[in-house]
């Protein structure tokens, strides 16, 4: 009697019309004792090793579904669970609001094998619409959405439960980027002199001339300074988890790729006052100061961590004094960006230091200040033309 494979095992054969095929074992029949097998299926030999070793390893696991009984909840509940290990707890969450809030309502129930790019579609023209009194997502939203859904269907695709994305080819709503704000040189002026008297005065100068996130400079810890060549190591970011009571925490930056900037003296004066005025908080507290196993720069005078929102808050004070009620912390990013680049810095310095994925990002975002800065240069050469011309 020929021995039966254990579920998961899988062969892997060239088919006649050029395709490789892997059939693997889900079960056996309880009425007849035969193996029941699947297939996946693919265009090298590589690309159907990849699928054969991901359905077998869920086998192994039991975590492996029918593909032709699995539901679109389903399978992204499975994929929320076995193929996020890579992803940073606080996109993880931002993965399963928009699955559990979003998706699943709308597409849950359809079986995965039936769900179609007109179903897709469909759903994602709905989002922008007000419906039972929801309101309408704005198109930035909308397009996160459709991206964990894209991600979660692609794994499918890789798996062999799909033999296509669906959500390939939607048509999304346009982004328009919002207009940036910088501060001009009179209102930067105006803002540090009000600022002058503020507990956190010292992260609102610092933000303005390196350019931090907000949870970059809130994330600072004084091993990220190096006094000896003047610079500002940016490896973290200090987050706060996305529901009631979350706590904050540090985690990796927002494309996981650190950089170093060269700071202004006036940066590194700042952080010097600044850990002369955390040393005198130490002492004041006294034995109520909380050991920091973080080393942050910017703490309380208990030695924890300060909030976003309360940092916003004494932001927004000083902006209404100086007639900018408008204005958020971010824009003090974009004061550090515009003022860069007409002091001269080319776009792939600014990148950087920005951190930035690309230098054509930072281009799309302030070419703008170039266009002008071009103007200038025209209006600069006219006069110079008129002078030697007479």
């Amino acid at each position: 009697m020929a021995k039966k494979n254990a579920n998961g095992a899988g062969t892997i054969r060239q088919r006649s019309d050029g395709r490789w095929e892997a059939r693997y074992t889900v079960g056996f029949d309880t009425g007849t004792g035969k193996q029941i097998q699947k297939s996946v299926y693919g265009k090298t030999q590589k690309e159907v090793r990849q699928k054969l070793a991901q359905v077998t390893a869920e086998i192994d696991k039991g975590a492996y579904t029918e593909p032709s009984k699995m539901t679109v909840a389903s399978w992204l509940r499975i994929w929320l669970s076995e193929y996020t290990g890579n992803v940073k707890p606080f996109t993880l969450r931002a993965y399963q609001d928009r699955i559990n809030l979003h998706v699943i309502p709308a597409l849950g129930a359809v079986k995965l094998s039936s769900l179609s790019a007109p179903m897709v579609q469909k759903f994602i023209n709905g989002l922008g619409k007000e419906h039972n009194g929801k309101k309408a997502l704005a198109p930035k939203t909308i397009k996160n959405i459709h991206g964990v859904l894209h991600k979660a269907l692609l794994q499918a695709v890789l798996l062999g439960y799909l033999r296509t994305n669906p959500a390939d080819h939607c048509t999304l709503p346009r982004i328009e980027r919002a207009e940036i704000k910088p501060l001009d040189n009179e209102k930067s002026s105006d803002f540090l002199t009000t600022a002058a008297g503020d507990k956190y005065y010292a992260v609102f100068l610092i933000d303005m001339f390196t350019g931090l996130r907000q949870g970059e400079i809130l994330g600072l810890t004084w091993d990220c300074i190096d006094w000896s060549t003047r610079t500002i190591t940016v490896k973290q970011q200090l987050q706060r988890e996305k529901k009631p009571d979350g706590v904050y925490y540090l985690t990796s930056l927002k494309n996981d790729k650190t950089r170093r900037i060269q700071a202004a003296k006036t940066v590194m004066d700042a952080l010097r006052e600044r850990r002369r005025e955390q040393a005198l908080e130490r002492i004041a507290a006294g034995i109520d100061w909380r050991p920091d196993i973080d080393n942050l720069v910017f703490t309380n005078e208990f030695g924890e961590h300060i909030s976003h929102t309360t940092v916003r808050k004494h932001f927004k004070q000083i902006v209404s004094k100086i007639g900018m009620p408008e204005a958020r912390f971010h824009d003090l990013r974009h004061t550090y960006a515009v003022a860069s680049i007409q002091n001269g810095d080319d776009v792939k310095t600014v990148q950087e230091n920005l951190g930035h994925f690309s230098a054509s990002f930072t281009l799309d975002v302030y070419g703008h200040v170039t266009d002008r800065m071009k103007e200038d240069s025209a209006n600069r050469m006219e006069e110079y033309i008129k002078r030697i011309t007479g």
